[in-house]
């Protein structure tokens, strides 16, 4: 079994033996580090693994996402406070120059609003689309969202 898929089944004993032979910010052919493979499927023991194993939190996938992007996206909470508190960048912008927080602001995704606001996130970052989190919010009618968003100002 590869990095990869141990880190997507979270099969922490393959990961381990993995890790011995192969990097562990090695990217499988759509980008994707063991990293951001194991926070996309929720798999919290094999990102704290790979976290031990010093992972880069930043690499970008091959859209240019960060594991915190993924776990913003699919609304995965307890992931993201993992990353956040292991020192995942609130900041970190894709190519489309979208963050974490629009990402959770655009999928409705309150509680991880809540702890990317409390880390310091900026809801007034403008994606290249010259939106924010806050206006994301706001269009995808998320009255509590957008009031956490316009409060952290």
């Amino acid at each position: 079994m590869d990095i990869f898929e141990a880190a997507r089944t979270n099969n922490i004993d393959e990961l381990k033996i993995a890790l011995q032979t192969t990097d562990v910010n090695a990217k499988d052919g759509r980008g994707s580090t063991a990293l951001i493979i194991a926070a996309y499927y929720n798999n919290i023991e094999a990102v704290k693994a790979l976290i031990d194993a010093c992972a880069d939190l930043e690499l970008p996938d091959g859209m240019g996402n960060s594991a915190l992007m993924g776990v913003c996206f699919k609304g995965y909470t307890e992931v993201a406070g993992l990353l956040l508190n292991s020192g995942a960048s609130v900041a970190t912008k894709n190519a489309d120059n979208s963050t974490a927080l629009i990402f959770a602001a655009t999928f409705g995704h309150n509680a991880l609003i809540k702890l990317l606001l409390a880390h310091g996130a900026n809801p007034q970052l403008p994606d290249r689309f010259g939106k924010n989190a806050i206006e994301y919010a706001r269009v995808k009618a998320n009255a509590e969202g957008y009031e956490m968003l316009v409060d952290a100002i």
